[in-house]
């Protein structure tokens, strides 16, 4: 009787604990990412720098590739740097920007990436997605997901609280985001790939429902397998469907109206999210969601990171540009102005009570 099954793109190592950075060595000395020792790894100028002295000498064979930042040019620029080496694997090193430009990059001289990042700002450590800077605001672009993932706790602990609790509220969107594909499914007919939800649901339930905070183990745990996991939902529904809805319009609008006032991409998250299920009627989600992230210090009102009523407004009703050709509830209810103001009121009345 024949097997049916699918192969599901993950990486072939992935490793989140305590102390993870002190066998980084032996991960890479995998045959199935390097098997001559010949790596490249970039870096950036702050945790990624300080890192390079204490993993250099058990990384003899590597050459190190410091990446100013995140933009589409520094990413094509560290490509070309590395495609003379003779390199069997592309190591990032570092915080988000530096994973997407070592993603592209590796993607664009064909080798593979192992992820090694120094905080949990998103989910992009692990998803089939790299987003840089470009001359035209940002964009996303089309990569593999990473052979390896190594999270070391200990690191993810040294950096900014800030960017944690960022990586709390892009996990916790993944509720909206699926409830949002649940709709484009039963309003569009859009398919749906069940796997793929119901990683990414899960993912979200976990980090939502856990009882501990940023400066306790067993959250980063959960947190940092969450954030991995709804890369991986991304790559199983070949799109970011699993992790993205109302609540990354709401984020991207944000970036693209306000560029340089914009918050963390899951501070905009997070929030995008709770006023997404309170759109939708899930008042008592809603609710909950909010004082969850408030909990971890995150905000729920545009105020909390320097925005107006009449900013956020905007926001909403621009949100549906950002992602031409995807349903969710912004789009199902196609609200004008004064709707979006009155809903808003609501939304600020209900988690204030």
């Amino acid at each position: 009787m024949p097997v049916l099954t699918r192969l599901i793109p993950s990486p072939v190592v992935v490793d989140i604990r305590p102390g993870a950075l002190d066998d980084l060595a032996s991960v890479l000395a995998d045959e199935r990412v390097s098997h001559s020792g010949k790596l490249a790894v970039a870096v950036s100028g702050g945790s990624g720098a300080r890192l390079r002295e204490r993993l250099a000498p058990s990384l003899p064979g590597a050459g190190w590739y410091e990446v100013g930042g995140g933009t589409l040019d520094d990413a094509i620029r560290l490509a070309g740097d590395i495609k003379a080496g003779r390199y069997d694997a592309v190591v990032g090193l570092g915080g988000g920007k530096i994973i997407d430009c070592a993603k592209f990059a590796a993607a664009r001289v064909g080798l593979p990436l192992v992820a090694v990042p120094t905080n949990l700002a998103h989910d992009g450590l692990c998803s089939p997605v790299a987003t840089l800077d470009n001359d035209a605001g940002r964009g996303s672009y089309g990569v593999p997901n990473p052979i390896a993932v190594v999270i070391d706790l200990d690191v993810i602990r040294e950096a900014p609280v800030r960017f944690v609790r960022a990586g709390i509220g892009d996990a916790v969107s993944n509720i909206s985001a699926i409830a949002d594909w649940e709709l484009a499914h039963r309003v569009k007919g859009e398919k749906i790939d069940g796997l793929a939800a119901a990683m990414a649901r899960q993912a979200g339930e976990a980090v939502l429902r856990h009882p501990g905070g940023i400066g306790d183990n067993d959250f980063l745990q959960v947190l940092a397998e969450a954030l991995v996991l709804s890369g991986i939902a991304m790559s199983v529904s070949g799109d970011s469907r699993p992790s993205s809805g109302a609540c990354h319009e709401i984020n991207h609008a944000f970036d693209l109206l306000y560029p340089k006032r914009a918050a963390a991409h899951g501070e905009q998250c997070g929030l995008g999210a709770a006023f997404a299920m309170y759109l939708r009627g899930a008042h008592e989600e809603s609710a909950y969601m909010a004082e969850v992230l408030r909990r971890h210090g995150l905000p729920v009102l545009p105020e909390e990171i320097g925005f107006t009523h009449d900013e956020f407004v905007r926001v909403v009703e621009f949100a549906p540009q950002t992602r031409p050709g995807r349903y969710t509830i912004l789009e199902h209810l196609d609200l004008k102005t004064e709707q979006i103001k009155d809903i808003y009121a609501d939304y600020v009345k209900a988690i204030s009570s």
